[in-house]
């Protein structure tokens, strides 16, 4: 049926998400609680235990459709950014909203502007509505948004940036994103993925472009530092105007009630995303003095992960699966030399540096040149 099929599909390689916990557990036939997931930038917290119980608590209305509008959560974002509710769009995660910009503006022949090590996500869905990708260099790992600038043409339709990145964790700063916002053309829509946003303790303002009424759509989730990533809930912020186009995209129901209810709740608690972000900041300054002690090239992280080489990263990801602890390979980044550790508990933490230096003693790892912290 190939021969039917949209040929940009024929190309496309489908994203590669982390390993699942259920597949090590079957493969190795030990329980799940033994398995360490430091794979997929996911909250070792786990949900605010007021969203567990909205979530609890919703599920006694399963059997009615969810609120198609998500009012009260877009009124609930809205408020906290200090918008209007036409401001904000619900998604399947954000990378929905990723897909509706791309049903929304894409067109075969246009082309999208991503940083070289950037999100897969942007490419697979340039690629999904026939778009041509335009990689841009990025020098020690941080996006060059000059560079960026300087590679859109009049076919170009979208530039994502990632802030911080994914997988590098670096970030551009707000003279930088200033810069290049007054050179974006108008017909240019810029996208700020800011997944990550939470754990930064002096964030760069791009809801002021929002503000301003121009082509700027911003990416946050609820599967990061709320812990709701298996609930697929995420959000965008954007001109009303974007808005509107944008919910033409979108099916009805997307967000589902559970999410919403469970996204609310885990807005409104602060001391949860207070606990996380200090079991994150703590847990990424461990695992990068540890990486700087063993001397690994790592580069120095603003998300909750770190990029660290190891020499053959698939050789080291399947020699840590055996020992029950999962992380990322990524030789789909093209970064075969390295791997992507998500902070975890502080004993996860400590439990991976302890196999990660039993496979330095095996003569396993090869880090290469040493990059200082800063």
């Amino acid at each position: 049926m190939w021969k039917y099929a949209n040929p940009q599909l024929l190309e496309l390689v489908a994203y590669e998400p982390g390993k699942p916990v259920e597949d090590l557990a079957r493969e190795l036939g030990i329980p799940h609680g033994e398995i360490i997931k430091l794979a997929s930038n996911e909250n070792p917290l786990g949900p605010s235990p007021k969203a567990r119980q909205a979530m609890i608590d919703t599920i006694e209305r399963a059997h009615f459709y969810p609120d198609g509008g998500g009012y009260y959560l877009r009124e609930a974002i809205a408020e906290q950014v200090g918008l209007s509710m036409a401001n904000v769009i619900l998604g399947n995660g954000s990378n929905e909203i990723i897909e509706f910009l791309g049903h929304a503006y894409l067109q075969p022949g246009d082309e999208v502007v991503v940083a070289r090590h950037s999100f897969a996500v942007y490419r697979l869905m340039a690629q999904l509505f026939g778009a041509k990708v335009v990689d841009v260099a990025d020098p020690d790992f941080v996006a060059d948004l000059d560079a960026m600038s300087a590679a859109i043409t009049p076919k170009t339709k979208e530039v994502f940036i990632a802030n911080p990145n994914n997988p590098t964790g670096t970030m551009v700063f707000q003279a930088e994103i200033d810069r290049f916002m007054e050179r974006v053309p108008e017909h240019v829509m810029v996208v700020f993925d800011e997944a990550y946003y939470e754990f930064l303790d002096e964030a760069p303002d791009v809801i002021k472009y929002v503000r301003a009424g121009r082509n700027v759509v911003v990416l946050r989730t609820f599967s990061k530092i709320q812990g709701l990533a298996n609930l697929r809930i995420g959000y965008g912020l954007a001109a009303p105007e974007i808005i509107e186009v944008l919910q033409k995209a979108r099916q009805p129901f997307n967000a589902n009630g559970i999410a919403q209810a469970g996204a609310l709740a885990g807005l409104r608690d602060k001391a949860h995303m207070d606990a996380t972000r200090r079991v994150t900041h703590e847990g990424r300054d461990l695992l990068q003095s540890e990486f700087l002690e063993m001397g690994l090239e790592f580069v120095p992280s603003h998300a909750n992960f770190v990029l660290v080489r190891v020499g053959d990263g698939k050789k080291v990801f399947d020699a840590l699966l055996r020992r029950g602890i999962i992380v990322r390979a990524m030789g789909s980044y093209g970064l075969p030399e390295w791997i992507r550790v998500s902070v975890g508990t502080m004993p996860q933490n400590k439990v991976f540096i302890a196999a990660l230096r039993e496979l330095a003693s095996e003569g396993g790892l090869d880090g290469g040149s040493l990059v200082k912290a800063g």
